[in-house]
């Protein structure tokens, strides 16, 4: 394993994917396969926001920590994340596969990019959801190359937020407060191959038959999708999507309620 040098990006904690170092160290570590402790160093940099079941703010700790299903169960560790729902002029929902890199849920199919946003002052905003959007805007970049003049975070409709559990494996997992972000947008995508794996443009029809197959899979080739898309397709994603051709975005939000899902 190559040795980690102090650097101003590892001594702040709150430094995230877009920084050089955190990009080149990555690479060390999406090569070395998964080793424990190359992705200990890295996830340890990134600083996620902790909130109770009311979305409250109750303190931060690594993204390696949030995800342990040890200390997800063992301390009821809950995180502050966001899905972002990308559709095109044609009202197309736009996928990504994400990488086999992943530590949870790798190689399935989700919604455009889900991710958290950091213990940051640009991210812990709570008005208009704006340190929400900030993260979501950073993470188009950071995972599919959309840049930030494509996606202007007043353009994300928060829709609603919901709270789930979802072990991956045997050691990781999540335990998200998810923020759903909608935004309508064409858009030039360039997707990061350490984070995402495929990406594709479906309508409703397409991802229907999509779910059927992953309903009827039951071998290694068979289409996954991940727990959290799978929530919203199952509860809100086509009442919402008729928002979403009609231009009425504004009248499915509901950011009242918390679903426990």
């Amino acid at each position: 394993m190559l040795p980690i040098y102090p650097s101003p990006y590892f001594l702040d904690p709150t430094s995230g994917e877009n920084s050089p170092v955190f990009r080149a160290f990555s690479a060390v570590v999406t090569m070395a396969d998964f080793n424990d402790d190359g992705m200990d160093a890295v996830q340890r940099r990134l600083i996620c926001i902790l909130v109770d079941e009311n979305d409250r703010v109750v303190g931060h700790d690594t993204k390696y920590n949030c995800h342990l299903m040890e200390k997800i169960e063992a301390e009821n560790l809950l995180h502050r994340a966001f899905s972002v729902f990308l559709f095109n002029s044609k009202y197309e929902l736009l996928l990504q596969q994400r990488s086999k890199t992943k530590v949870t849920f790798p190689l399935v199919w989700t919604n455009t990019c889900c991710s958290h946003p950091l213990y940051r002052d640009s991210e812990l905003i709570e008005e208009n959801v704006l340190g929400v959007r900030n993260a979501a805007q950073r993470k188009l970049l950071d995972e599919l190359g959309i840049v930030a003049e494509d996606v202007p975070v007043n353009e994300f409709t928060p829709l609603g937020r919901m709270l789930y559990k979802a072990p991956s494996d045997g050691k990781w997992g999540e335990h998200e407060l998810d923020y759903l972000l909608f935004i309508v947008r064409d858009v030039k995508v360039q997707p990061n191959p350490d984070e995402v794996a495929d990406i594709k443009y479906v309508s409703r029809e397409e991802l229907m038959e999509l779910v059927k197959k992953a309903d009827a899979g039951d071998d290694d080739e068979a289409v996954k999708l991940s727990p959290w898309f799978r929530l919203v397709v199952d509860n809100f994603l086509m009442k919402w999507w008729d928002h979403v051709e009609k231009g009425t975005l504004i009248e499915a939000a509901d950011m009242k309620t918390i679903h426990k899902l």
